[in-house]
């Protein structure tokens, strides 16, 4: 019987490092998979499969397609696909150096590191700019539904699709708005995350907001705040049971539906965008049948 890979559906922990991986060579792919599904438990490590890695196995994932790109006045949605996705979930930020290592020396004939971001819990669960995140998130049952497949497909039964953003925010920008003015560009106010009844169209919450789409289009989020030496942000990380839902709020972002842009976009802006399937687990390991494996 399949089962999640947890990590999904616990919350997110202190710590977390992003591992995205391309293509090196597709002749040791299949050796490659055996590797990965020793190394992934699904809680402490979550790993997503991009198209490139499956069309290296001669493989098709059902719902897997490449992530979409659009522009509008001022910014860009970029799309950024990757051969492996890993998020290291933990305590101890030294513990993910080594788990982190020892993935990448055991993937490297195949695989090789195209980016690593480092992230954290900040102020118990709110964005850099201090509003919280995942407030419209679903509970319980209705969690399940929205992140997990479920069918009768086989192999594809507790499975996820997940799109990951590397947002980068412009602090100076988003701290020289007025208070209503940023209260306005996300649609809450940050003081009590009450959700404004004024606010302006391009609010981010009206953007997104999971229920006003026909069919709805609840996600699973599941982001954490990252920085380094220069550059700061969110890593929107959201799961679901199909790839269409967040499809569906992205291009209401992007203004392409009305010609309204998501207001977050006068401070912050994605820098990396892409699509992943990730595995359920059989018998406490990866499933990747679907692969081949």
């Amino acid at each position: 019987m399949n089962t999640p890979q947890p990590g999904i559906l616990e919350p997110v922990p202190s710590h977390a490092r992003y591992l995205a991986f391309s293509l090196r060579g597709g002749h040791r792919a299949r050796q490659c998979l055996h590797q990965l599904a020793g190394l992934v438990d699904g809680r402490e490590v979550v790993a997503g499969i991009g198209q490139q890695l499956a069309l290296a196995l001669g493989a098709a994932i059902p719902g897997l397609e490449p992530f979409p790109q659009y522009e509008g006045t001022g910014f860009a949605l970029p799309s950024t696909p990757a051969a492996l996705w890993c998020w290291l979930r933990g305590e101890d930020p030294g513990a993910l150096v080594h788990r982190s290592r020892h993935l990448i020396e055991a993937l490297a004939p195949t695989l090789e590191l195209a980016s690593t971001v480092d992230a954290f819990v900040y102020a118990g669960g709110r964005d850099l700019t201090g509003y919280e995140d995942g407030t419209e998130n679903p509970k319980g049952e209705h969690a399940l539904a929205a992140a997990l497949v479920s069918g009768p497909e086989d192999r594809l039964e507790a499975s996820s699709y997940v799109a990951v953003q590397q947002w980068v925010h412009d602090m100076r920008t988003f701290e020289a708005m007025p208070l209503h003015e940023q209260d306005h560009s996300i649609g809450r106010r940050r003081s009590d995350n009450q959700e404004l009844t004024d606010a302006p169209p391009s609010a981010h919450v009206k953007r997104t907001a999971q229920e006003g789409f026909s069919p709805p289009a609840f996600v699973l989020r599941r982001s954490m705040p990252w920085a380094d030496s220069t550059r700061a942000g969110l890593m929107f990380v959201a799961f679901g049971a199909s790839l269409a839902a967040f499809a569906a709020q992205l291009r209401r972002m992007s203004g392409a539906e009305d010609g309204i842009p998501d207001a977050l976009f006068k401070f912050t802006r994605p820098v990396t965008g892409a699509y992943f399937w990730c595995p359920p687990l059989r018998d406490g390991r990866l499933d990747l049948r679907l692969l081949g494996a």
